[in-house]
């Protein structure tokens, strides 16, 4: 419990800077003249001062707790590249006459299903998958129809949606979003438990990936072809762009800071894709211009979304526990002092370091129900000093 106590302030910066993220980045949209690259390059920029100049100079100057490791870079790298193609789905969807009031409820809604098959398929646990799973599943595809549906409409943008939108890229966009920002969470937890729990470099390797997707490549793009580039451009347009990156960057370190602070995917996700929306929604719906009346439905399939986005998190396939004794003989926790206690309520842990064990040779299966088979014959050849 002390755990989700701290943790909620995190989470509820993550809540706040997302739910803002959509509505600020399609305000700066008209300022750089519609191109996707130009803000994309926005976003990237913002990253790169936020999650890779800051992290650099707090660990040259002051350190921090654990360790660069090989897997939580991977892991760390992966998770940026998420971030990065999601963060270019949604651009793509607002500049192509997509909406924040009903795509950031979409993408927010959607991305907790992929979150927990990413958390299902790390884990291998599709046989404990529940009937409360497929209710939130199904819930989630019911309000995600309903808010694009019933979703409020300005004067002004009905009078523009003719001409400007094209609702095969709106979807394109959003499902690459949902997609990338539902394995976020999940890859950016492993890059954390691989770096001995640090806070700060996990964010780095978000930033280099970042950099590399949404600042490299747009200027590659842009300086390939004179098209491609805005012709005309404001500050307001770059100040905008900007700011949304700097909310994703931020909204990116309160998820860490909250699973850093006892936090866990299971309530941190749930509660930030379920208040998110609501944040986005009271922004977009009071910053259009003209807006008629909202219909009830909008809301009532808005809130079907939140819902079904929490059921579906909170009934999530999880691990067992095994037998105490199957699984944790004498010695077990920290086998050769190497430093690196076992975690088997986390099922995709793997830090024990058997990785580097190389010159110990195991021929004793062990069953999946965690019964060992007492017929297990131990290598002979293999070398192994026991100090005694």
């Amino acid at each position: 419990m002390r755990g989700i106590l701290t943790s909620i302030p995190f989470a509820l910066i993550t809540v706040v800077c997302w739910g803002s993220y959509g509505p600020v980045l399609h305000h700066g949209k008209a300022g750089m003249g519609g191109n996707p690259w130009a803000q994309l390059l926005c976003v990237g920029l913002a990253y790169f001062v936020i999650t890779v100049i800051v992290p650099v100079y707090i660990l040259k100057t002051k350190g921090e707790q654990g360790a660069f490791s090989t897997k939580g870079v991977r892991w760390g790298l992966g998770a940026g590249a998420c971030g990065a193609f999601g963060a270019l789905g949604i651009i793509t969807a607002l500049t192509n006459g997509g909406s924040p009031v009903y795509v950031m409820p979409i993408v927010f809604g959607c991305a907790p299903v992929v979150n927990t098959f990413v958390s299902i398929w790390m884990g291998k646990l599709f046989d404990k998958m529940t009937p409360g799973f497929f209710l939130g599943i199904l819930l989630v595809a019911l309000g995600a129809a309903g808010v694009f549906a019933f979703k409020p409409v300005s004067a002004t943008a009905v009078a523009k949606a003719a001409g400007d939108s094209n609702l095969f890229l709106i979807v394109i966009g959003i499902s690459l979003t949902v997609l990338c920002w539902g394995a976020y969470g999940s890859l950016l937890h492993k890059s954390q438990h691989h770096m001995e729990n640090s806070r700060l470099r996990p964010l780095l390797c978000v930033g280099i990936a970042y950099f590399a997707i949404a600042v490299i490549i747009p200027i590659l793009i842009m300086g390939a072809s004179a098209d491609d580039i805005p012709q005309e451009t404001t500050f307001g347009g770059w100040s905008f762009s900007m700011l949304a990156g700097v909310f994703g960057a931020v909204g990116a370190f309160g998820i860490i800071l909250s699973f850093t602070f006892g936090g866990k995917p299971v309530f941190v996700m749930p509660l930030v894709f379920g208040g998110a929306p609501i944040i986005n929604t009271i922004i977009s719906v009071l910053e259009m211009e003209a807006v008629g009346e909202v219909s009830s439905l909008f809301y009532g399939s808005l809130t079907t979304v939140i819902i079904g986005a929490i059921v579906t998190l909170v009934n999530a396939p999880k691990p067992g526990s095994p037998p105490v004794d199957a699984l944790d003989p004498p010695g077990f926790d920290d086998p050769v002092g190497f430093g690196n206690p076992v975690n088997f309520d986390d099922p995709t842990d793997d830090s024990t370091g058997f990785d580097d064990l190389a010159e110990v040779s195991f021929s004793a299966e062990v069953d999946d129900s965690a019964e060992v088979d007492d017929s297990a014959e131990v290598d002979d050849s293999a070398e192994v000093d026991v100090a005694e």
